[in-house]
């Protein structure tokens, strides 16, 4: 198993609170869950390593 990174967090206690709840709903730890949307959202941004072919970033504002 690869060895992970340590840091600390500061976070809201309503996010906590929501981010407890939803990782409690998805059997995972709260660690897990951040790690499983952080994760989620660098592949929706094309930002992650195993991605060979990033998507840019899409820009609303562009017509």
């Amino acid at each position: 198993m690869a060895e992970k990174k340590k840091f600390l967090l500061r976070i809201d206690e309503k996010i906590y609170a929501a981010l407890e709840k939803w990782a409690a709903d998805d059997l995972r730890s709260i660690n897990a869950q951040i790690e499983f949307l952080l994760k989620q959202s660098l592949a929706k941004a094309g930002r992650t390593t195993e991605n060979k072919n990033p998507t840019p970033p899409h820009d609303d504002n562009v017509n």
